[in-house]
């Protein structure tokens, strides 16, 4: 049985693309600017800033565990379908 070499090339090219990456400091373009400040701000946010995740965007997870059953409360806005 002979395998077809084109897959493994595909797979090695796949691979090479995945393994280069940018390594510099990120900056505007030449010739372009950052964007505008915000509303209510002195000065535009830098790369950092606009590049860190809100916390919307990211929560943080609550990893508490329940130790005991609890009774849950009345909730007014749970009504049977009609």
């Amino acid at each position: 049985m002979r395998v077809s070499p084109a897959p493994i090339f595909a797979l090695a090219a796949l691979a090479a693309l995945a393994a280069c990456g940018q390594r510099a400091a990120l900056k505007p373009l030449a010739g372009s600017t950052l964007p505008v400040a915000p509303l209510g701000s002195s000065e535009p946010r830098t790369v950092d800033e606009l590049l860190a995740p809100t916390p919307q965007a990211a929560p943080e997870r609550s990893v508490e565990l329940r130790r005991r059953s609890e009774q849950r409360e009345d909730d007014p806005f749970d009504l049977p379908p009609e």
